[in-house]
């Protein structure tokens, strides 16, 4: 894949439970490194909290992506003329949700899915809250209509998993379709 084709990609990890569905992501990217330009990854104090409680570990800070801070607004990808082609929000919290479709810019999530938004580029939210109420329908409706793509948490059994990782990865795989990357996972109808 030549270099100009190659993805730029924002992963956002806020503090929704699904620690493990953020992990998962951050290790297939770097799987498939060949076919990325960058990552940056931030995440929410929050979410550092849940993957510490949910995955026992704080091994977020040992993958090879540049983090940035929630406050950091000279972060690249604040603006769009730094040109990043998708941004995964996973998992998304409801509260992130809502905030992004009010147009609420006040950390460097919410900036980051607004200018993906506005700059008509590729926006993935992962919320793995439920059950959702109304408001959070309606929340989900304004950014599919803006251009956003809602691809909740929720798991296929198709492929049979046999472990939660493998579960939450029948998620993960769903998402790096969807960012556009070739990837060998499975595929319903395929032998």
């Amino acid at each position: 894949m030549r270099s100009e084709e190659k993805k730029k990609i924002v992963v956002a990890i806020t503090g929704a439970s699904g620690a493990i569905y953020a992990k998962l992501l951050l290790d297939k990217l770097q799987l498939l490194g060949d076919q990325i330009n960058q990552v940056a990854v931030v995440m929410s104090d929050n979410a550092k909290v849940v993957w510490q409680l949910e995955l026992g570990t704080e091994d977020y800070a040992g993958y090879p992506f540049k983090f940035y801070s929630k406050t950091d607004f000279m972060a690249p990808f604040a603006s769009g003329s730094a040109k990043f082609d998708t941004m995964v929000i996973i998992p998304c919290s409801m509260g992130t949700l809502g905030r992004i479709a009010a147009g609420i810019s006040d950390d460097l999530v919410a900036r980051a899915a607004d200018v993906i938004l506005k700059e008509r580029r590729k926006l993935i939210l992962v919320p793995r809250d439920m059950p959702f109420n109304l408001i959070h329908i309606r929340n989900m409706q304004i950014i599919t209509e803006a251009g956003g793509i809602i691809c909740p948490a929720i798991p296929s059994y198709y492929s049979k998993p046999q472990t939660i990782e493998e579960l939450a990865m029948t998620v993960v795989n769903r998402v790096i379709d969807l960012i556009g990357l070739e990837n060998e996972s499975y595929s319903w109808g395929a032998d």
